[in-house]
């Protein structure tokens, strides 16, 4: 697997029952305590290996980090991403650190799947049913957050979201069996959906009713807050996204949200969604939320109802 279908992770079989998962993320500070934006810089990298339905093994630092700050902050923020990758069992071996005005954190991250048993994101089927494993609304809020205009509260319960692992999502998908899966990040809820209906040449509609958002999420887009990638977002979706009437500016928003660290979006066979639900639940994920289908329609489509 590598770059063709825009997938989270690359793939690289070494032999018949071993093959390597590598991605590598990093982003500048989302939250004020170093420690949160480190654990939360982890999590988002580790996600990619998980998408995959493989296991991290191995990972290396990468860090920007003006000199002239306090050292301390930047031992905060190695030991954050150190507390999720020992969660994640996955061990960190090195790292690089420059000079940098702005702060960033992130790993490179190599995992193990058996070939032919990764889940990509080009594998969906029609009468899939699409299953998200974390409610959307980070980037509204930490948005809201660096403008110091959030309940702190609000806040908190953004952070405990992206700092959550999918690790537990990730093995229930593993032990039902799905057909595509795609983490939920940057580009939003509908670019990620966008990249899933167009590498598997299938449609998919997706019902804004069904689709969790964290507390506080609807409160600030009323205020008019949502971060400049949001709607960047939307806008890349245009040529792919057939909305509703009914749908206002703040719903289509909401659902082009530019997430950090989000769920996993996954594409489970009808017969499969009750038992791939059990399992989300039994692993304690943030949400199991049937949030759209796969249908049978104009290939690379998405239709955004009510």
């Amino acid at each position: 697997m590598g770059t063709e279908t825009g997938d989270d992770a690359a793939v690289y079989r070494i032999n018949d029952d071993t093959a390597l998962i590598m991605t590598v993320d990093f982003f500048p500070p989302i939250t004020d305590d170093p420690f949160e934006f480190g654990a939360i810089a982890a999590a988002n990298a580790l996600s990619d290996v998980y998408a995959m339905g493989g296991k991290p093994l191995v990972a290396l630092n990468i860090c920007g980090f003006p000199a002239a700050l306090d050292k301390g902050i930047l031992g905060e923020i190695l030991r954050g991403g150190y507390s999720k990758t020992a969660e994640a069992q996955c061990l960190i071996v090195g790292g690089h650190t420059v000079d940098d005005p702005e702060p960033k954190y992130g790993l490179s991250v190599v995992g193990i799947v058996e070939p032919g048993k990764q889940t990509t994101n080009a594998g969906a089927r029609v009468g899939d049913s699409l299953i998200l494993s974390k409610p959307v609304g980070t980037g509204i809020i930490t948005t809201a957050g660096k403008q110091g205009r959030v309940d702190p509260e609000v806040l908190q319960g953004a952070v405990n979201n992206m700092a959550a692992l999918n690790r537990g999502a990730s093995e229930a998908m593993t032990r039902v069996g799905v057909h595509a899966c795609t983490d939920i990040t940057g580009f939003g809820l509908m670019g990620h959906l966008k990249s899933m209906v167009k590498g598997s040449g299938v449609c998919a509609e997706i019902n804004l009713g069904q689709v969790p958002t964290l507390p506080g999420t609807w409160d600030l887009l009323e205020q008019g807050i949502a971060p400049g990638g949001t709607g960047r977002n939307r806008d890349s979706v245009a040529d792919a996204v057939r909305w509703h009437p009914d749908l206002s500016d703040n719903d289509q928003l909401l659902l082009c949200d530019a997430q950090t660290s989000g769920g996993l979006l996954m594409a489970v066979a009808g017969d499969k969604e009750e038992k791939l639900l059990a399992e989300l639940t039994a692993e304690g994920t943030p949400c199991t939320s049937v949030v759209g289908r796969i249908t049978d329609g104009p290939a690379g489509t998405i239709f955004a109802n009510p």
